[in-house]
């Protein structure tokens, strides 16, 4: 493990979903206690995108923005809010010069399958249908998110293909978790790593699926068919039950006929580009917004 990260790991809160309430409690009390981001040359505002239900989404535009990122926060699809991911938002929407719209999508187990990806759906609908009013170009809008985001917006890009769209420029995900099926190298083995292990995302899943069985748009690992899909980034951390899902599914976009570029971050563990003080952080980061930038250039 990269020793700037690993100085962190004893520090950490016990990561546990098998109380919701309590660890969205515990998740924002830790969001409220970093820092605030700098939002110099942005413009934050929140908006409600109409849907059934209503979306919240918190919109960070820079200054000439002509693209747009639609950007779910990761937390297993169980944690976080628009609070807890202005930090994210504001640093991804500085580094790439897009504007950001992050979706407060519905939270399970509360809301199970398909209640994010209907929600996220949504914005990414009313983005395409506004663009002349957000000021952007209608063929420059991306769906990206960490961990559990990154799954919606793996699951929403599959969506808009089958369903002949909204037109996607590109997916940017990082870290995803896209298998149920829990099977992989990485997924067997790392089952006590820092802040993602075995029990999380099996908490993570449950409370997600529910009593439904997983389809593709759940857990995207399980579609047969990836062609036509848009371009992607995809990052994955070294020390993470997600890790080999996520290079499975670049290397199956790219027999597909896909254009992907794969990331595998040395070192890492699931989230630990939070630790910003360390240098690879800095570089996850850095890659995230300039990958962004050139993904929905002219």
């Amino acid at each position: 493990m990269d020793p700037e990260l690993e100085a962190f790991v004893p520090l950490f809160p016990k990561n546990d979903l098998a109380d919701p309430v309590a660890h969205r409690a515990v998740y924002a009390e830790l969001a409220a206690a970093k820092p605030a981001p700098d939002t110099t040359g942005l413009e934050v505002e929140d908006l409600t995108v109409p849907a059934d239900p209503d979306v919240p989404v918190r919109i960070y535009r820079p200054e000439r923005a002509r693209g747009a990122v639609v950007w779910m926060h990761g937390g297993g699809w169980v944690v976080g809010t628009l609070d807890t991911e202005d930090h994210w938002a504001a640093r991804i929407a500085a580094a790439s010069g897009a504007l950001v719209i992050s979706v407060a999508y519905r939270l399970a187990p509360e809301n199970p399958f398909p209640g994010a990806l209907d929600d996220v759906h949504a914005v990414l609908a009313w983005a395409a249908e506004h663009a002349t009013g957000l000021g952007i170009d209608p063929g420059r809008i991306a769906v990206g998110g960490h961990s559990a985001g990154a799954n919606l917006a793996a699951a929403v890009a599959l969506r808009a293909r089958d369903q002949q769209g909204p037109p996607i420029r590109f997916q940017l995900l990082n870290e995803p978790i896209l298998d149920d099926r829990s099977q992989t190298w990485s997924a067997r083995n790392f089952t006590d790593t820092p802040w993602n292990t075995s029990a999380v995302r099996a908490a993570a899943w449950g409370h997600y699926l529910g009593s439904r069985p997983a389809t593709v748009y759940a857990a995207p690992a399980r579609a047969t068919d990836l062609s036509g899909l848009p371009p992607a980034y995809i990052a994955t951390a070294e020390f993470d039950p997600n890790r080999d899902e996520g290079i499975d599914y670049a290397l199956r976009l790219l027999r597909a006929g896909v254009s992907v570029e794969l990331h595998q971050w040395p070192g890492t563990f699931h989230g630990s580009q939070a630790i910003l003080s360390a240098e690879v952080s800095q570089r996850q980061i850095t890659a995230l917004g300039a990958t962004l930038r050139r993904a929905l250039a002219e």
